[in-house]
């Protein structure tokens, strides 16, 4: 899967580019321990931390980065980014715009009068025909002052304009500072097929199997990583 990325000539030596996710990790995820004291067992257990699926989620796929640094004062929202006006006409020059609330409105994230936030997208991307560009918040990432909100675009065919990343704000107290750099949305390609849905039972050597299975779990935790999960780029 080749993924091309386009920006304003511009704008090429002062915007961060897209990463892969796995390069993205944070600070919290480095830091935390990887055992902790449970009151309940009475014993160290393990923490997400060597939860392959946890981790993996947040690996999965590409990030794209804030383009500057932006201030914010109880959802008042500045920024002092001087670039080069762009080659493009129509090119957006703003990190962030906004949705109006009734665009939001009768939603179970909106209250009807606070604006949605967006993020101005600065680069084109372009898949490969046949898919399509999952655009969701970063995984596993609550600690980001807002929730992006998840999008399906056909980047394959969309592929001449940026994709805006619409967002809400979920700190209305906050006071601080969203650094250059900092992840606003987590993109993975998928392809543009319907999936078939079978059903059936448990039963007979899938039955076995699911007791032999659980069985090995509960006797080595680690199962899955060392026989199950698929090897990836620098893992």
């Amino acid at each position: 899967m080749k993924i091309h990325f386009r920006c304003d000539p511009a704008l090429e030596d002062v915007l961060p580019r897209p990463i892969a996710a796995a390069h993205g990790l944070p600070d919290w995820l480095r830091d935390m321990s990887p055992k902790a004291l449970s009151d309940l067992h009475g014993r160290e257990i393990r923490t997400v931390k060597q939860c392959p699926p946890f981790v993996d989620a947040m690996r999965y796929g590409f990030l794209i980065l804030l383009p500057c640094d932006i201030d914010v004062d109880r959802g008042v929202f500045h920024w002092d980014w001087k670039i080069a006006p762009p080659s493009v006409e129509g090119h957006p020059r703003a990190p962030l715009s906004f949705h109006v609330p009734e665009q939001t409105a009768e939603t179970p994230f909106s209250d009807g009068a606070t604006a949605a936030l967006k993020f101005n997208s600065f680069w084109t991307i372009e898949l490969e025909p046949g898919w399509s560009l999952y655009a969701s918040h970063p995984a596993n990432r609550e600690d980001l002052p807002f929730r992006l909100l998840t999008g399906l675009v056909d980047s394959d065919r969309f592929v001449d304009a940026g994709i805006n990343f619409p967002a809400v704000w979920t700190r209305p107290d906050f006071v601080g500072r969203l650094s250059k750099g900092m992840p606003v949305a987590q993109c993975f390609a998928v392809p543009r097929i319907r999936p078939e849905l079978e059903f059936s039972t448990l039963d007979g050597d899938h039955a076995n199997r699911y007791t032999e299975m659980v069985a090995s779990v509960l006797a080595d935790p680690g199962i899955y990583r060392k026989r199950y999960r698929a090897p990836r780029d620098g893992s």
